[in-house]
């Protein structure tokens, strides 16, 4: 009974809590700047996420504490092109991905985006690569259609009443990652509402037991290469890229053409579009402006802003100037790495495409651009992506100009986490899209 006496206990309580915080104290992380409650406890951390403001309060964080920053008891967030060589890059594949990852498992199975050791993912990764490579994503079939959906877009949003067009809504394609919704529907859905895929579902899970796909497609990949995968880990791995591929691409658009509305900005859309009407047949590795435009978006509105989370491998490592121990968890976040970075990126928050026509730092720029992650496990679908983007900005502004629509609000299109991706607030981007002149006979082209 003396054991259940309230000192007995509450000398019980003050001992754990003393060693607790001489743990803590004693941490090597402890040196590491942060705020001090980062010492303790991920409460904070846990609730900004809940309340879809992770990347924002860690993007406050590196302003206040510098490149290096604790955020958790056993997590640590970096912006230096030092430390994304050493997390991501080393060994070829960087550091192994975190339990994070299990969020965004498919019919509850791994994809290559969800392996978390770097041998399972190159594994996966031999098969799959092939058709994510420039040379096929330049292919006719490819290309082809990529246009055909590019032109849809366009002719939707010329033809809306009064050329206003909500490209948030109507973009390329218009499905969400679908694991989301099942595994957080009750708490975050409160606060982040995903999109639901009930079609995208049922498509890629009947085109995954039928034979004789395309050539170019991943389904048909998986018939040459594997014969130790069911049609569920196929039809995994088919969403999966779907879901990675199409409102990532989606959104990243969205938030450029809403900044190449902006009056601020219109300068650097009448030189995009003087690029693409001045070299209607050029290939787009030959259309400089565009191409700048294209990174200055992504290094704005990188699709995935938010961190990418690593375990320190077995013995530790020393990243940036400190120690970490293994099994620490470290990251970077392309919003932090492509804004705080000055000597690399001068005035980082200012939309500037002009920037990347600079010989001088082009190879610095580059090595910094976080938009599809770095390393061996960076994102596969690089070359599609950008076959997309520039296919219909290409289609865009080679014919029109756009604006703002006048109910819009800069603060709609502020940054909302989802996660694992980003879309306006609003869930709205309004624009209006004026034929040039010289165009107005071409909207059958389209």
């Amino acid at each position: 009974m003396l054991l259940l006496s309230p000192i007995v206990l509450i000398w019980a309580a003050a001992l754990l809590l003393a060693v607790f915080l001489i743990q803590r104290l004693r941490s090597p992380l402890s040196k590491i700047p942060g705020p001090a409650v980062s010492k303790y406890t991920s409460l904070v951390l846990k609730w900004k996420e809940i309340k879809a403001l992770r990347t924002v309060y860690i993007h406050q964080l590196h302003q206040q504490y510098g490149p290096v920053v604790r955020i958790a008891p056993n997590e640590v967030s970096f912006t230096s092109w030092e430390a994304l060589k050493e997390i991501y890059c080393s060994g070829g594949s960087g550091y192994d991905k975190t339990e994070f990852y299990d969020l965004f498992k498919i019919y509850g199975r791994r994809t290559m985006f969800t392996t978390l050791n770097k041998a399972d993912h190159a594994k996966r990764k031999r098969i799959l690569a092939d058709r994510y490579a420039n040379s096929n994503i330049m292919k006719s079939a490819s290309v082809a259609g990529v246009q055909e959906r590019s032109s849809k877009f366009v002719r939707r949003c010329v033809s809306s009443p009064g050329g206003v067009s909500d490209i948030f809504v109507n973009r390329l394609i218009s499905h969400y990652a679908p694991t989301l919704h099942r595994l957080f529907s009750k708490v975050l859905y409160l606060f982040a509402k995903p999109r639901e895929t009930p079609l995208a579902d049922d498509y890629v899970l009947e085109t995954s037991q039928l034979s004789g796909t395309a050539p170019f497609t991943l389904m048909s990949r998986f018939d040459e290469k594997t014969g130790d995968l069911d049609y569920i880990d196929k039809a995994a791995e088919c969403l999966d890229h779907m879901a990675a591929g199409i409102d990532t691409t989606g959104d990243g658009l969205c938030f450029l053409m809403w900044e190449l509305s902006q009056p601020r900005s219109l300068a650097f859309q009448r030189k995009l579009a003087d690029e693409l009407r001045a070299n209607r047949e050029t290939p787009f590795d030959r259309l400089p402006y565009l191409d700048a435009v294209v990174n200055e978006g992504l290094r704005c509105f990188p699709p995935i802003p938010m961190s990418l989370p690593r375990y320190v491998p077995q013995g530790g490592r020393s990243i940036d100037g400190f120690w970490l121990p293994e099994k620490t968890i470290v990251s970077c976040q392309a919003y932090s790495v492509h804004r705080l970075n000055s000597a690399i990126f001068p005035d980082g928050d200012r939309f500037n495409p002009d920037r990347w026509l600079e010989p001088q730092g082009d190879a610095d720029r580059r090595r910094l651009q976080f938009a599809f992650s770095n390393g061996g496990r960076g994102c596969v679908g690089k070359h599609l992506a950008l076959l997309e983007m520039k296919t219909l900005l290409r289609d865009v502004y080679s014919r029109y100009s756009t604006t703002p629509h006048e109910s819009m609000r800069e603060e709609a299109m502020a940054m909302s986490d989802q996660l694992i991706s980003a879309r306006p607030l609003g869930q709205t981007c309004l624009l209006r899209f004026h034929a040039l002149e010289e165009d107005d006979n071409r909207d059958d082209e389209i």
